[in-house]
């Protein structure tokens, strides 16, 4: 049983993020978002990170909501130094980006769809701020969102900022509904060039990456791996998922398209929750046992890759 594995992360901080993000929904330019801003905002800080209010205001182009207006968005990014205990000099390490999107549709609390993913990310924050680990080979930077339901626009502002300003961005893993979870036969849908190659039971957490993602997949793969009796499975896609739209559906998407590793991390979404993007995605859905272990293999994961580093693709681009 999943008692097996002794847990860092606590279900009941998790419950209680997900109660206070989901009390109504937050679509772009809500007072309820901005709440929400607030409330995260108060939890990295008290974590340990320094939080920056990146806005910014772009014409939507790209997604069905909002499409041909004006829109502003604002991300979080937090950031924690790395110094060397010896010295306390401040390193230049490559960055590993994690992150979620904080936003909701206009009609749905968004209880899996993100708020599942935006606790998970609070909790990546509250335990590595508690106990970063040492001799890290990557800097780590969480960022909570904003504009995902509107075309994945906040991960297409933050992706855009790497690439002007050169970063060497080693990977990016964005959190996507982690936590619904059906134990029944046949629960699991697939797209058609899939079927047979996974499981038809939707009990397992699914990493998506590109062709550029080899290394990404398969180091966050094993921090995952670690959790006892939580199934995981991936899937590398080529061309930057454009033969398979569904796995483009976060805010890693645009990093792919920018020349960085990055990948998702997913319940699968539509192909398994039936209260996606619907006014019945609420707390009370989800499986919160399966939630606590995704979300304790997202620690391990990350916490792995902080250590592990990662290698330079020779596919990235540089600006």
């Amino acid at each position: 049983m999943r008692e097996a594995t002794a847990f860092t992360t606590d279900i009941n901080r998790i419950r209680e993020h997900i109660v206070e993000l989901t009390r109504v929904p937050r679509p772009c330019h809500s007072a309820e978002l901005e709440s929400c801003r607030q409330y995260v905002t108060q939890l990295l800080k008290e974590s340990g990170w320094v939080v920056e209010r990146h806005e910014w205001s772009e014409v939507n182009d790209h997604g069905e909501l909002n499409f041909g207006e004006s829109l502003t968005g604002i991300n979080l990014v937090a950031t924690r130094p790395t110094s060397d205990a010896a010295s306390g000099v401040r390193k230049a390490l490559p960055r590993l980006c994690v992150g979620a999107h904080l936003d909701s549709r206009p009609d749905t609390p968004g209880a899996d769809d993100n708020a599942s993913a935006v606790a998970t990310l609070l909790e990546i924050a509250r335990l590595l701020g508690e106990g970063f680990p040492a001799d890290v080979q990557l800097e780590l930077e969480l960022v909570a969102f904003d504009l995902e339901e509107n075309g994945m626009l906040g991960g297409r502002e933050h992706a855009r900022l790497a690439r002007e300003a050169g970063t060497d961005l080693r990977g990016m893993i964005s959190l996507e509904m982690l936590g619904y979870c059906d134990h029944r036969s046949n629960s699991q849908q697939l797209p058609r060039n899939l079927v047979g190659l996974y499981p038809d039971t939707g009990d397992f957490i699914a990493i998506i990456g590109n062709q550029n993602s080899t290394e990404l997949i398969e180091v966050a793969r094993q921090g995952m791996a670690t959790v006892d009796e939580l199934p995981v499975e991936t899937l590398q896609v080529p061309e930057n998922g454009t033969l398979l739209q569904a796995t483009r559906l976060s805010d890693h998407s645009p990093f792919w398209d920018a020349g960085f590793p990055a990948l998702m991390i997913t319940d699968t979404s539509f192909l398994r929750n039936p209260h996606y993007h619907q006014a019945t995605d609420t707390l009370e859905t989800l499986d919160f046992e399966f939630l606590h272990a995704v979300a304790e293999g997202c620690v391990r994961a990350v916490r792995h890759l902080l250590i592990t580093g990662l290698p330079e693709s020779s596919e990235t681009h540089h600006f």
